[in-house]
């Protein structure tokens, strides 16, 4: 007995999702059907801004406590 009622409340669980099923695909092709008919909606292009954290930081790692230097780097020649 408990096999019978379980296999119809499974027939009546999936006769309930096919239902759930047509009716959001028949309100997706309502909306698909209607969407090129619309025109106030226009779709902007998107477009990405990049904002730099740090312009000042250094393409290269330095130890902690040496600060980068903006002045130009002299060579000096030890004999």
């Amino acid at each position: 007995m408990f096999a019978v009622y379980a296999a119809e409340q499974q027939y009546h669980h999936d006769i309930r999702t096919r239902e759930n099923d047509r009716r959001i695909l028949a309100a997706i092709r309502e909306r698909s059907a209607v969407a090129p008919l619309r025109t106030d909606a226009v779709a902007a292009p998107r477009t990405a801004t990049v904002v730099a954290a740090n312009p000042q930081r250094s393409a290269w790692a330095r130890p902690i406590g040496v600060a980068a230097s903006h002045e130009p780097v002299t060579a000096c020649a030890v004999a």
